[in-house]
């Protein structure tokens, strides 16, 4: 039953590859590649990979809520991890809160300024005719932490009407690494995990909500080893590997 559930999620795009016996994770897009290299230390210790699906935390929660199997969900913030938890699709006493990020502001890699980002900085001047990429700031983690600076910033009713809205913060990032967007807002570690984007600016931390990606073991959990591997994503192993890949831990 499981392997048609897997193949099933894998027609709809939403996992990479199943076993009977892997952890299926449900995770923020801006986990690809440290979650992927965390799970690389984890089954080289002999244990089965887990199957790993990337996507909008917003996403992820609402399939989740809609009865999507999952054994594990790693949200991009706080409130979306809430909202699961709230229809009581965690398993309680398993949420913890794994790691921290920041947010920033890049350009196509090249000769673009450094744009220190204060009160009134001028985006919306350098943007002229041309978007902002953001991850979609009505929904996804990264594009509401971003509405939520430029808004402390006092400069999101300039920005507002110029925002490409992706569908994730990965999605955003691919417009300015194909220069469809000459900046976009993104965390440190998406930048980090592309030589086609350079940083310009980092965003105070007190211009938004701290960026927390909490982590928990849902109801629905059919494999043995999803407890576990949770307890190694906050392992002295693992916490190294996310720092690797620009994240803080906690």
């Amino acid at each position: 039953m499981r392997r048609l559930i897997f193949a099933l999620l894998l027609l709809f795009g939403l996992a990479e590859a199943a076993t009977a016996e892997a952890p299926l994770v449900l995770a923020a897009a801006s986990l690809q590649e440290s979650l992927n290299a965390v799970s690389d230390a984890w089954t080289k210790a002999g244990h089965e990979r887990p199957v790993l699906s990337f996507a909008a935390s917003s996403a992820l929660a609402r399939q989740i809520a809609a009865g999507a199997p999952a054994d594990l969900f790693i949200s991009a913030d706080e409130p979306w991890m809430d909202y699961v938890e709230q229809r009581k699709l965690v398993t309680p006493g398993s949420r913890v809160a794994l790691l921290t990020n920041a947010l920033v502001l890049i350009a196509p890699a090249g000769p673009t300024r450094p744009m220190p980002i204060r009160k009134g900085f001028p985006l919306a001047i350098a943007l002229g005719r041309e978007k902002l990429a953001m991850a979609d700031p009505d929904a996804v983690p990264a594009g509401l932490y971003g509405r939520e600076a430029l808004t402390r910033l006092g400069i999101w009713a300039a920005i507002s009407p110029k925002v490409a809205r992706a569908e994730n913060v990965r999605a955003a990032l691919a417009l300015v690494e194909r220069g469809e967007a000459p900046y976009g807002i993104v965390y440190r570690t998406d930048a980090m995990a592309s030589p086609a984007v350079k940083v310009v600016g980092t965003f105070p931390d007190e211009s938004h909500a701290p960026i927390i990606y909490p982590a928990a073991l849902l109801t629905g959990a059919k494999s043995a080893d999803a407890p576990a591997f949770l307890r190694f994503l906050g392992s002295a192993q693992a916490k190294a590997i996310f720092r690797r890949y620009g994240f803080g831990t906690r």
